[in-house]
């Protein structure tokens, strides 16, 4: 198993790693919306909060040796199932044509009071 790490998304809050490589897979911890220069939650809505989790989903992806046309499958939890329109619409604009596996589920909380987590299962290029 390798340990991912990448300065271009925010550093483990917890002692967990970004991301795990094992095989020709990639295990992305859950992002949030944290700004990895200044370790703040992005100001905003879910949907500004989306795109921060997913810049810093793809950055993970891509220190891996991944890529978002890559992603297997995601996992999205929000904090309000009334935010998953406005969520899908970045997802789905951002993934494009490649369409992963994904479940979505609503929870009571979220690290740092953010409305949105994303986590993902990769292919690594070999």
């Amino acid at each position: 198993m390798n340990l991912v790490s990448t300065a271009g998304a925010p550093a483990a809050i917890g002692p967990y790693s970004q991301a795990i490589v094992h095989g020709d897979l990639v295990y992305c911890s859950g992002q949030i919306a944290l700004d990895p220069a200044t370790g703040q939650v992005v100001d905003g809505g879910v949907a500004e909060q989306t795109e921060r989790v997913l810049d810093n989903l793809f950055a993970v992806l891509h220190a891996a040796g991944s890529g978002p046309g890559q992603v297997i499958k995601t996992t999205v939890y929000l904090r309000d199932m009334g935010d998953f329109a406005a969520m899908n619409a970045v997802y789905a604009r951002r993934f494009g044509e490649s369409r992963p596996a994904r479940a979505t589920v609503a929870v009571s909380g979220l690290p740092r009071d953010v409305r949105v987590e994303i986590d993902a299962i990769a292919a690594v290029a070999r």
